[in-house]
């Protein structure tokens, strides 16, 4: 059974090699061209909600909880009639990231009791921090123990207090930012803080500390979705650090995934922008008595519309509101559908965008038949 002693941070080792300052390069060129793309959205929310449902969906496929882009957007919408509990969970992820948001940028903190709650809504339950020992990293496909985290609540308190010193205050550490944020996610994971929803708390906590330390304005970048595509990776090198205190090879593999996460958003948000542009082109030459830019908005606020979100979005009545939905409907910017008694609109050319998301040059994809789980 592999139980390694967890350093507090900072840790003593050297973090910006020659290798890793010529990563950091490219990974700062990226984020910084996305940070500046966000800010030609005119409403942050359409990135906001679309990006987060995705991130949402990956971030649990990770853990193992599937569900199809169809299911998640209904149960975004109609969370009262879906019954499918892996799209209600991925649900609550997406809940839980947007309202932690909007807590760190008014204050740029990321506080233990904060990540708590992110836990929290994530889980929905208020087991917070392990109290009880028995946790364990086990290989799915062996039933071997890889990892045993810290056993004792103690021990779990004290580690964690650390990790939010090291979070927060930048004077322990003059590391770079992204590099401080591969170390915070290796010793969230390490730590292991929760009987459940580990890996999902963590990957929440990586974009929240961007947005805390002004690399980003809003969640926008999420490294789920590389993450799965080098799961083999991301498990094989956490493990490798905490053998050898080597942190390069785990640094070097965050950064990749920052800088093609972030060409890969990039690309998202220019489909986005393009598709936007000729729907207001064309609703404005064919339906120029509904056009506005509120209703556009709605429209690109979420793949998914109903009438009472275009209601509250334009201030209209109902009857206004299907109406506009019926014209958008037979011009063919939308598609009608039905669920049990209630109508929703899907805007196909906006779904697509999350369905065909291209591989970037040097993003090898890697087969895992190794699946860490936790059990406890």
């Amino acid at each position: 059974m592999n139980q390694g002693t967890i350093s507090l941070l900072p840790p003593t080792a050297e973090l910006e090699s020659r290798s890793v300052l010529k990563r950091l390069a490219p990974a700062h060129r990226y984020l910084a061209e996305l940070k500046g793309m966000v800010a030609t959205i005119p409403n942050e929310n359409i990135l906001i909600n679309t990006l987060a449902l995705q991130e949402a969906k990956d971030s649990s496929e990770i853990e193992n909880v599937i569900t199809t882009h169809d299911d998640l957007y209904k149960a975004d919408l109609f969370a009262d009639y879906i019954k499918n509990p892996a799209a209600k969970e991925v649900s609550r992820y997406a809940t839980s990231l947007k309202t932690a948001f909007e807590q760190v940028k008014r204050d740029r903190l990321l506080t233990v009791n904060r990540i708590i709650q992110i836990h929290k809504v994530l889980e929905q339950n208020e087991a917070g921090l392990r109290k009880l020992p028995g946790t364990a990293l086990k290989n799915e496909r062996t039933g071997e123990t890889v990892y045993t985290p810290p056993q004792d609540h103690g021990e779990i308190v004290r580690l964690m207090n650390n990790l939010e010193q090291f979070i927060n205050d930048d004077t322990l550490s003059d590391a770079d930012p992204l590099i401080k944020m591969a170390v915070i996610h290796h010793q969230i994971e390490s730590i292991h803080p929760f009987y459940d929803g580990n890996g999902r708390t963590g990957r929440i906590i990586n974009i929240l500390y961007l947005v805390a330390k002004g690399l980003l304005d809003i969640p926008v970048l999420y490294l789920s979705r590389y993450i799965i595509r080098n799961k083999a990776d991301y498990y094989r090198l956490l493990q490798a650090t905490r053998d050898t205190g080597n942190w390069e090879p785990w640094v070097l593999y965050m950064l990749e995934s920052v800088e093609l996460t972030s060409r890969q958003t990039i690309w998202i948000i220019q489909q986005i922008k393009e598709i936007m542009m000729a729907y207001k082109h064309r609703i404005r030459a064919e339906l120029p008595k509904i056009y506005s830019q509120d209703l556009l908005n709605n429209l690109f606020r979420h793949p998914y519309t109903k009438i009472e979100s275009v209601q509250n979005d334009l201030r209209v009545s109902r009857l206004t509101a299907v109406k506009y939905l019926e014209l958008l409907t037979e011009k063919g910017f939308i598609e009608k559908h039905k669920i049990g008694r209630y109508n929703y609109y899907v805007n196909r050319p906006l779904m697509g965008i999350f369905m065909d998301i291209p591989e970037m040059p040097g993003d090898i994809e890697m087969q895992s038949d190794v699946v860490v789980r936790s059990t406890g």
